[in-house]
């Protein structure tokens, strides 16, 4: 008997977002790559969700949140905790909106997105890089601000935003054999499968994982939430574990969880670097390093990837650290 969540967002709930937040966000471009294509035997489809106005995926769920808020709601602001890409994400949202957002943050999030949520107005309260800590210094910081909590994930109106990425991604190639996202705490894996489950059942998802922060494959084999409190991965936007509502869809929807070495992330970021010709995250090219590994399973597919960010530190990219 599967376990009852409550507040599960629906098809039309996405459909809702996908009109609320339109007048505030991109649709972001597809691009190709023919040697990508011949590398990998697939046809790749990258969704460009890292030329989204705050770098990521994550304005289309925050903007959903903030402004499906009422004038009483919205006058004490948002509050959330995020590594980095929500955070900047809810603090444009609510830039946008006039109207405060205070974020927890890890101390070791990267300087580049710290400075992205200050230049959109938000408020930073920094915390020790483990999840409880993030937990605990949010629940002082809310108390005190009375802001809206919008988590970065586990919240349905989130969710529902982020399905409106596939949507999108559905409608500009005309259908795919296979979707991929990278999946932390599986805000876009469950925005994909919310939308896909209804709109193209027989398309495949499949997430996509850092191996030293693999909690989410390994929650998909085990048939229940593995969480771990601190993983270290050089995705630093993948290291949140799942929650009841992601792994609502998760256990649903995904069809499998693959991983990828350090190195493998890297090499994939080098990659879209120079034959995309776009920068993202090394949490955004767990996908391509994966498929890249696989390649037997994704030949003669057409295969959608969802780049999720861009919000990368231009003096530290990892191949110049020796990483």
């Amino acid at each position: 008997m599967k376990d009852i969540v409550e507040n599960i967002p629906t098809y039309e709930d996405m459909l809702e977002a996908h009109e609320r937040i339109k007048p505030h966000i991109r649709r972001t471009p597809i691009r190709t790559s023919n040697y990508l294509n011949e590398l990998t035997g697939a046809e790749l489809f990258f969704k460009c969700e890292n030329f989204q106005e705050p770098g990521a995926f994550k304005v289309r769920g925050a903007t959903n949140a903030v402004f499906g808020l009422d004038d009483d709601q919205a006058k004490r602001g948002v509050a959330t905790h995020s590594s980095g890409n929500h955070a900047s994400c809810l603090s444009y949202a609510a830039m946008l909106r006039g109207i405060p957002c205070n974020v927890v943050m890890p101390s070791t999030a990267p300087q580049a997105k710290k400075d992205t949520v200050r230049r959109y107005g938000g408020k930073i309260t920094e915390c020790e890089p483990s999840t409880s800590a993030r937990e605990a210094t949010f629940a002082k910081v809310q108390a005190e601000t009375g802001g809206d909590f919008v988590h970065p994930y586990n919240d349905p109106r989130v969710i529902a935003g982020q399905g409106t990425c596939a949507k999108e991604f559905m409608e500009q190639t005309g259908g795919l054999d296979i979707a991929m996202a990278p999946i932390g705490g599986g805000g876009m894996v469950s925005g994909t499968c919310l939308t896909l489950s209804t709109l193209a059942p027989e398309t495949q998802i499949i997430a996509a994982e850092p191996e030293q922060a693999d909690d989410a494959m390994r929650s998909f084999k085990a048939g229940y939430i593995i969480a771990d409190d601190a993983p270290k991965t050089i995705a630093d936007g993948l290291l949140v574990p799942l929650k009841e509502r992601t792994w609502h869809f998760v256990s649903n929807h995904v069809t499998d969880i693959l991983t990828a070495s350090e190195e493998e992330i890297i090499d994939a970021m080098k990659l879209t670097w120079k034959h995309l010709r776009i920068v993202m995250e090394p949490s955004s090219a767990v996908p391509l390093a994966t498929v890249l590994k696989n390649t037997d399973r994704f030949a003669g597919k057409r295969v959608g990837i969802i780049i999720t960010g861009g919000n990368v530190d231009l003096d530290k990219l990892p191949w110049t650290l020796g990483a």
